[in-house]
């Protein structure tokens, strides 16, 4: 079964890393998705199931692709869904993507290019594939495996089951969503046209990892507007906006920040700014497991606010705050059978799967909270997300695509 979709896999997942599909968070509230690369994607994707003789295929108008694969059991049992993002970060360069493959990894340490290494002492995760495949970048962007690979791996499982119709399950849905990366992947999410009653986003990273519990996230933009005067006459009268940012974000506390924290602690995150001394604006990130606590740190940045603007008399502080997502976890306690049933597909593949938090979220976490369809993660084979320095197993990736394929069948029982 692996060597089934070793080939397979690497030659989508090459050919949808080299489609530029890099989020804009700066477009999203005009243009969905937000950059044109996501549709060129999107299309591809839809042809290619079409030509694997899926006839139930959409491109919706908010930018999602919705297919269906029909049961081929008598028994009556729940639609399933898979689920991954077609868009790339923006936290180095996602587009222009020139992936290497190592076909046989000889150990060591893996340099990119001329000034960036991938150092095995940083992952020692690559010591358990000596001898097998890897997909690096050029050391100049990152890779894409969040989620391109969640999205190949979709595809392959897919054609996997159509390939070999005695493997018995019931309708299976792929979804595959733009602008994750932005947090608006879901704003516009066609709920009314989904049928699926759990779901799997295929979103994770290591080997074998998988999660049910993620942050609630909210997103805060603060607007700082000072007093603008000649700076030869500034005395007594200039209020610079970016000296009121600058103590705002030195006000956080740096024992709570992403750099500080790991496992259930939360942070404050100072993510961008952009401005002049008369206006500037400052986006910051919160996450928090505990949705108690999360809002009780937009309460510490409103005061905050007011604290700012009573040291800089005349300066004045806006705090606009808005949740992006929610922690999945009560849903999945509530609706245990997803849980139950991916686990007993790794069961019989082998595989010993170790369940994990998700410092961060998915559009799982938006389906379960809005739609109360249970939504846990599968890892996709991918490590140091989000960076020059990814990379992903082919291994990996054969054994999510194999454990998608297997949650099916499973599914059908």
């Amino acid at each position: 079964m692996s060597n089934a979709f070793e080939s397979d896999l690497l030659a989508r997942f090459l050919r949808y890393v080299a489609i530029d599909t890099m989020s804009d968070e700066t477009a999203v509230e005009t243009k969905s998705p937000s950059t044109e690369g996501q549709w060129e994607l999107l299309h591809l994707l839809a042809k290619e199931l079409g030509e694997m003789g899926v006839e139930d295929v959409e491109v919706v108008p908010e930018g999602v692709l919705i297919a269906r694969l029909p049961s081929n059991t008598a028994k009556d049992v729940p639609t399933v869904a898979f689920m991954a993002h077609v868009d790339t970060a923006d936290d180095v360069p996602g587009n222009g993507v020139k992936a290497r493959v190592i076909e046989s990894y000889g150990g060591g340490d893996i340099p990119l290019n001329s000034e960036v290494t991938l150092e095995v002492a940083d992952n020692p995760e690559l010591e358990k594939y000596i001898g097998q495949t890897l997909i690096v970048t050029d050391g100049t962007t990152l890779l894409g495996s969040d989620d391109k690979a969640g999205v190949a791996e979709i595809m392959s499982a897919v054609e996997y089951l159509i390939d070999n119709p005695q493997i018995e399950h019931g309708e299976i849905e792929v979804l595959f969503t733009t602008d994750e990366e932005t947090g608006a992947g879901m704003d516009n999410f066609p709920y009314d046209k989904i049928r699926c009653q759990y779901c799997y986003t295929i979103d994770g990273g290591g080997r074998h990892v998988i999660e049910s519990e993620c942050f609630n996230a909210a997103t805060v933009k603060v607007r700082f507007e000072g007093i603008s005067y000649h700076l030869g006459m500034a005395r007594g009268r200039l209020v610079n906006a970016l000296t009121m940012a600058a103590f705002f974000i030195n006000a956080l506390p740096q024992a709570e920040s992403p750099e500080a924290t790991d496992g259930r602690y939360g942070y404050y995150c100072a993510q961008a700014i952009d401005g002049t001394a008369t206006t500037t604006e400052l986006t910051i990130y919160l996450r928090d497991f505990d949705l108690e606590v999360l809002n009780r740190r937009i309460e510490a940045l409103k005061a905050l606010a007011l604290a700012t603007e009573a040291l800089y008399e005349g300066g004045r502080v806006s705090v606009d705050a808005k949740h992006v997502y929610y922690n999945m976890a009560l849903i999945a306690e509530k609706k245990p059978f997803a849980m139950e049933n991916l686990k007993q597909a790794g069961a019989e593949l082998g595989f010993e799967l170790s369940q994990e938090l998700i410092r961060g979220g998915t559009d799982g976490a938006r389906m379960a909270n809005e739609r109360n369809i249970p939504c846990p993660n599968i890892f996709t084979g991918g490590y140091n997300l989000h960076s020059v320095y990814e990379w992903a197993a082919l291994p990996a990736m054969v054994d999510a695509a194999r454990l998608v394929a297997k949650i099916a069948e499973v599914g059908a029982r």
